[in-house]
């Protein structure tokens, strides 16, 4: 697998989600629910919209992420961003329950991890992003603004799988050095 870099900077994130947007809601979306929620791109293409919606229509707080080797669920929380994308999507799109969120127009399955990763990078290209921008960048971003903003680095640890402390960080691209401005803010 090839390595990517994280989005550190908020404005590129901020110029990305303004070209995806742009250019196609459901591409937007993705990327939004990817930096918002940490998920491998295999796990964001097989969610169906019946997943994150709830019975009354609106946006669930918590998407349950089957894990196949544990048969176990994980709760990943969508925050208010993701929710409010998601409900516009859906209903813009008027996409149905059994409908994947991210499908192919043409074959109405979910598009693929190649076609995930030609979006995201040629997004970071068009806004001139240097580096290597790939799907997994969404992951390692979340995971990189989540812990500058104050959360421990075992629950991201527990969140990616990892076994080590050390290993989320090198994962991060955070360096033992590297000086990281943690801003707490709970916005009560």
């Amino acid at each position: 697998m090839e390595y990517v870099e994280t989005l550190r900077d908020v404005k590129q994130i901020n110029s990305m989600k303004r070209y995806l947007k742009k250019h196609s809601e459901r591409d937007y979306v993705l990327f939004v629910f990817g930096i918002n929620t940490g998920l491998k791109i295999t796990e964001l293409l097989e969610i169906k919209v019946g997943d994150v919606v709830e019975n009354s229509g609106g946006i669930k707080d918590f998407y349950l992420l089957p894990h196949k080797e544990s048969r176990t669920l994980k709760e990943v929380y969508l925050n208010h961003k993701v929710k409010k994308d998601l409900h516009h999507y859906i209903q813009v799109h008027q996409l149905e329950n059994d409908h994947y969120l991210f499908k192919s127009p043409k074959t109405q399955k979910p598009i693929t991890r190649q076609q995930a990763y030609r979006i995201i990078h040629q997004a970071a290209e068009a806004v001139g992003i240097e580096g290597k921008i790939g799907t997994n960048s969404m992951r390692k971003t979340f995971g990189f603004h989540a812990y500058k903003r104050g959360v421990a680095i075992s629950i991201l640890q527990k969140h990616f799988n990892h076994s080590t402390p050390s290993e989320t960080l090198k994962y991060l691209g955070i360096s033992k050095e590297e000086q990281i401005r943690t801003e707490i803010d709970v916005n009560l």
